[in-house]
């Protein structure tokens, strides 16, 4: 297929172009220099009253990248893993291992022991940052590791003297929010940039195709996969999605709500690499599951401008008396990703803001985004948009022959210059996700006129009932609009009598809402056969770390 064959570029903005440069600089420190000489004076994070120039951020990130290579003796290549929620300490770890030629291994401070001993086994971590709130899991398994040094940091602790000081004693002695842990050998952060500041960081050339990131994929159940992401990947990432949004951003003005974790690849590239690339102001959410806090913090910003969030994040803002008292007059742009954006979420949000969510689509392979829809888009359509510039897809069937029929289901694959390396020292893995060029993504997909991609489900979570394929996005869609109801997912479950059985979990909005009235509602939407068979109340769903709904948990649970 060639360039003007693609469906999807007569949908561009008038000034997009499918040719975009992903070249722009050789590494990520080289567009790191760029962006702090750039916006020197202007406030790169802002955390919990605490707030980082971009000029000051360049001087810690100097000072702790002296100190990992001179004082921990990590040489290029050594892996360091950065395990916290959203501070300032995480951008300047982050720079700082990738301005000592080191790989960046993110890790959920949520992991289990077990999850965690496994992930930092795999990634054969040589060193690691964590908060001080989690070091006691790290306790547990770093004897499993080859860690050789840990640095420990504090929620206050890029706060200020005093400020910093007063949070982290609230933290660890009034709210009891650090659990005991022995660390004989462990330096704290502060110490750490204090020991940094003696020492003088040697120059190292990073390639375009050296690795920057391993990014796992999940490590919660089975064997983890590490996404090998390079300099390149990431850059060209960004390059992409400056191609598509670029005339739209002010740069150097933006203030972005940085609520998803840095941690996730959706926030890292997108809020800590592409927003920091034109001079943003994120505000740092450390906690976004406190939903009262989040929104008083908000309220502290009424120059809010770009809005990154998921489903369920959206939700539950729409769903607190609080969030109709938030100033919103310059917001301007809401990407939504991670999991599918509901449409009665989607038209909720626009009733409160006047601004459609627009959708994105990526994953971890692909650094992560491939699609989102473009910024002309005057309704919520439930697509994830269009590919981005540079950006090939295709839908396939069975037998991996192309389809281009419009509304035709097939799993959909992604090529172009975001795709990663491949898995860490797992070649059979790598060889079963790529299909000559492309990515096999695991998410089945349809064409819509104009090129936009609909996705439909995950393969792997396609109910089959009486041979007929349901799709538990679709049950969801609908019954989230039902006003009684606050969440909801569906699962299939074994029938002796059709195969599978669709069951729906619901967390009530409406404390009087039964089965068999939410049952009736989506008999006047749905086939029969997609009417759920068993409709289970539940407090709340298990989510990811980006409040993504597990729907494997919920399955394991039912079993």
């Amino acid at each position: 297929m060639t360039q003007k064959d693609l469906p999807w570029i007569k949908s561009y903005p008038p000034e997009v172009s499918f040719d975009v440069d992903t070249r722009p600089f050789e590494n990520l420190n080289d567009l790191f220099d760029y962006v702090v000489r750039r916006y020197a004076d202007k406030t790169a994070y802002i955390n919990m009253s605490g707030h980082i120039s971009y000029e000051n951020l360049a001087v810690e990130v100097e000072y702790f990248a002296a100190f990992l290579q001179k004082y921990c003796k990590l040489k290029k290549g050594d892996r360091l893993a950065i395990m916290m929620p959203n501070l300032i300490q995480y951008p300047i770890a982050l720079f700082a291992a990738l301005k000592a030629g080191l790989t960046v291994v993110n890790i959920n401070p949520l992991y289990t022991p077990r999850e965690l001993g496994t992930q930092l086994a795999d990634c054969k971590a040589d060193a690691i940052v964590v908060i001080a709130n989690y070091a006691f899991n790290l306790q547990k398994v770093i004897g499993q590791t080859q860690i050789r040094h840990v640095i420990v940091t504090g929620v206050g602790d890029a706060l200020g003297f005093f400020r910093g000081r007063l949070v982290n004693f609230m933290v660890r002695s009034v709210l009891k929010m650090v659990p005991k842990f022995i660390m004989p050998n462990s330096i704290s952060f502060k110490k750490a940039l204090r020991i940094g500041s003696q020492l003088t960081l040697d120059p190292v050339l990073n390639r375009y195709d050296d690795i920057a990131f391993l990014q796992y994929t999940g490590g919660t159940t089975g064997k983890p996969k590490g996404a090998e992401l390079t300099h390149g990947n990431i850059i060209a990432n960004i390059s992409e999605l400056l191609a598509y949004y670029g005339s739209v951003v002010d740069r150097g003005r933006e203030t972005v709500v940085t609520a998803l974790p840095l941690y996730h690849i959706f926030a890292m590239t997108v809020n800590c690499m592409l927003f920091f690339a034109i001079g943003a102001t994120n505000i740092l959410i450390t906690d976004p599951r406190r939903i009262k806090d989040f929104i008083k913090e908000l309220k502290h910003h009424p120059d809010i401008s770009i809005f990154t969030g998921v489903n369920t994040l959206f939700n539950a803002l729409l769903n607190h008396p609080d969030f109709e008292h938030v100033a919103l007059g310059r917001l301007r742009l809401v990407i939504g990703g991670g999991a599918a954006v509901q449409s009665g979420v989607a038209q909720r949000f626009k009733a409160r803001t006047g601004l459609n969510i627009l959708e994105g689509y990526g994953l971890t392979e692909c650094s992560p985004v491939c699609s989102v829809c473009p910024y002309t888009a005057k309704e919520y359509t439930g697509s994830i948009g269009l590919p981005l510039p540079g950006t090939y897809a295709r839908i396939i069937d069975a037998d991996d022959n192309e389809i281009w029929d419009l509304n035709t289901p097939g799993e959909l694959e992604i090529k172009g210059p975001q795709v990663m390396k491949g898995y860490y020292h797992n070649e059979e893995d790598t060889k079963k996700v790529m299909h000559d060029g492309y990515v096999r993504t695991g998410d089945i997909a349809v064409w819509l006129e104009g090129g936009y991609i609909k996705i439909i489900d995950r393969l792997k979570d396609m109910i089959l009932v009486s041979g007929f394929n349901v799709f538990p996005s679709e049950i969801e869609d609908v019954v989230s609009k039902f006003d009684k109801v606050l969440e909801c997912a569906a699962i299939g479950v074994k029938s002796d009598k059709t195969g599978e059985a669709i069951k729906l979990f619901v967390v009530k909005r409406d404390p009087s809402v039964t089965a068999e009235e939410i049952k009736d509602y989506c008999r006047s939407y749905l086939t029969p056969y997609k009417i759920p068979h068993i409709v289970e109340f539940t407090n709340d769903l298990p989510k990811s770390a980006i409040g993504k709904v597990l729907r494997r948990r919920l399955r394991t649970e039912a079993k």
